[in-house]
């Protein structure tokens, strides 16, 4: 009988009872992900591939986790939900393969179920991806701009970031489809990546989420931002989708992150 892997919404949930575990994430490819999987122990892990993105952002991670021996492998983000390890472990179908994984008979196309039996026989991980810190920073866009604050991570925002404007590096997707997990605060502005995936409101289900706590939020396009960056999503971000409290505050799809709130 085959074991069931340990479905996990983020990453950032894992612990010491996954050590050595088979983990489906509804969390992106990206470094800072994958470092945290490496930290936690976990001996294989499937990743979203976040529409793979600007410098493929969204699968670097998967990639890099060979270095460490951990076999890794992305999500299509059009075949399940980002944010839902359930949902990815039920439709979601391969897409990218790092060589440990392959080595497991992992294949591109392969649905995920499929892929977690392959899995059953990959190595522990001999070595450790370098811990990434995820930042926060504040920053103005010029002498009398707006105060921004940058996150890498949505885990990053606290409480008192309430009224701030709050650019992350985090998909849209409600983790888990919880709406308590849209946002720690009650921000001005809130700023999320695509991470691939608008043909379904879901997707990006924090916006509407935001809008009944009366936050502007919108995403930028994966294509134009690296996912896990909040930097690059305000220097090269355009917007993709918008919420009725943004776009009454003027935002507008395919407008520059960074013209829209320097016209604030």
């Amino acid at each position: 009988m085959t074991k069931q892997p340990i479905l996990l919404d983020s990453i950032t949930d894992a612990n010491e009872e996954h050590r050595g575990q088979i983990v489906v994430s509804g969390s992106h490819g990206g470094i800072y992900p994958a470092a945290v999987a490496s930290a936690a122990g976990i001996r294989a892990v499937l990743f979203n591939d976040a529409g793979i993105g600007l410098d493929k952002a969204g699968v670097a991670g998967v990639l890099a986790l060979a270095k460490a021996g951990m076999a890794a492998a992305s999500i299509d983000c059009r075949s399940c939900l980002i944010g839902s390890a359930e949902d990815a472990f039920k439709r979601g179908v391969v897409t990218i393969v790092n060589p440990i994984a392959a080595q497991c008979g992992l294949k591109v196309g392969m649905p995920v179920d499929e892929a977690v039996r392959a899995l059953e026989n990959a190595p522990q991980p001999h070595g450790l991806l370098p811990e990434v810190e995820e930042s926060r920073n504040e920053l103005r866009l010029d002498e009398n701009g707006l105060a921004i604050l940058l996150v890498d991570s949505a885990s990053l925002v606290i409480p008192k970031d309430e009224n701030k404007v709050i650019i992350t590096g985090s998909h849209g997707c409600l983790i888990g489809g919880n709406p308590t997990r849209a946002l720690k605060a009650a921000a001005r502005i809130a700023v999320f990546n695509d991470a691939g995936v608008l043909s379904d409101d879901i997707t990006i289900s924090r916006l509407p989420a935001l809008d009944e706590r009366e936050v502007a939020a919108v995403t930028v396009s994966h294509e134009t931002a690296r996912i896990g960056d909040a930097h690059s999503a305000l220097e090269t971000g355009v917007i993709s989708k918008a919420n009725e409290r943004a776009r009454n505050a003027g935002a507008k799809v395919g407008k520059s992150l960074k013209a829209w709130l320097t016209g604030l």
